[in-house]
């Protein structure tokens, strides 16, 4: 009829039904990234479980690197495996009886460890810097020249004064050292609060090579990427679909008068 207007849109699927917003293609990237997404995201988790072990920390004996009732995560390792300044996990039942214990390593079997000149903690004769203290030098408190015994460690709380460590231990029949085998972990980070990656130890490099930072990064890595992914391939559908719709909008045009 003369004067009536109407309009024509595209339909959205060729006229046969409605097809998955963003085509076939984009679907099966979509639902890959999510597999993806989700094997990275499961599996550094898994990783995880498997590499690293939580605790907390119920005093400040190693504080300001770690303070009281912060949480960690330490690396499972072989007590072979520990060097200078690393921070680890042990249980020694003449220092706590059936409780884990986190100290840091300042001497392994063979050194001599002392303690202090010109305020610095010695170890075979060498002055050690040690950044991650953060204090004044007044706080290291001194003690005799110790003879590290071969396979066991000489170990020192980052709280100087306040520490029950090596040196409470003195008079013990091991003079204070611990065992290689009673560690257990690495402490590789402060997860709560959010502090990091512990500080390298960077003063001990001199006497030897230092351990290196286990995978945390890596994971850490994994598990935000995968994440990622699965938030990306699920936003695809909705996405598509309303930029179909938008789209579709922009194609409606006057069918002119009849």
């Amino acid at each position: 009829m003369g004067g009536e207007s109407t309009t024509r849109t595209a339909p959205l699927s060729g006229g046969t039904g409605r097809a998955p917003a963003g085509g076939r293609t984009g679907q099966r990237l979509s639902g890959l990234a999510v597999a993806l997404g989700l094997v990275l995201f499961l599996g550094g988790f898994a990783w995880a479980a498997v590499v690293y072990r939580p605790y907390t920390v119920p005093t400040s004996s190693m504080s300001p690197t770690i303070g009281m009732g912060d949480r960690v995560l330490a690396q499972r390792v072989d007590g072979d495996e520990v060097r200078r300044g690393d921070v680890v996990v042990f249980r020694d039942s003449t220092w706590v009886a059936d409780a884990p214990v986190v100290k840091r390593v300042v001497a392994v079997g063979g050194d001599t460890v002392a303690c202090c000149t010109d305020g610095k903690l010695t170890v075979n004769g060498k002055k050690i810097d040690e950044p991650y203290l953060k204090g004044d030098v007044a706080e290291v408190q001194g003690f005799p020249t110790v003879k590290v015994p071969e396979g066991r460690l000489f170990l020192l709380g980052d709280e100087r004064e306040g520490s029950l460590d090596s040196t409470a231990h003195l008079t013990d029949a091991a003079k204070g050292t611990v065992s290689r085998s009673d560690v257990s972990a690495r402490v590789d980070a402060v997860i709560w609060p959010a502090k990091g990656m512990l500080e390298r130890p960077t003063g001990f490099e001199a006497l030897g090579a230092l351990s290196q930072p286990g995978p945390l990064r890596t994971v850490v890595a994994l598990i935000v990427a995968g994440a990622v992914l699965v938030l990306a391939g699920g936003a695809y559908g909705p996405l598509a679909k309303l930029l179909g719709r938008s789209r579709t909008r922009a194609r409606t045009e006057p069918a002119g008068a009849r």
